[in-house]
């Protein structure tokens, strides 16, 4: 499973990026690439079973000492 991910990663890049190259488009080239390969990573691992984070786990992490000052002010 983890190789047709990736096989079709690749079949989206081949398809994709020659136009952003002919067109001199380098910048969106590097995001493309960036964000196709942290796409096809994640589900590479997802596919493999690895547990990922929850990035509702980060946001409660940042904004939870924001929460209990205010409700300690207000309390």
């Amino acid at each position: 499973m983890a190789s047709a991910i990736v096989l079709v990663g690749g079949i989206i890049a081949s398809i994709e990026a020659p136009a952003l190259v002919r067109n001199k488009m380098t910048r969106e080239l590097w995001i493309f690439a960036v964000v196709l390969a942290i796409a096809v990573a994640i589900s590479v691992l997802h596919a493999l079973r690895i547990p990922l984070p929850n990035p509702l786990d980060w946001i409660t992490a940042v904004y939870k000492p924001v929460s209990d000052f205010i409700f300690g002010t207000v309390e």
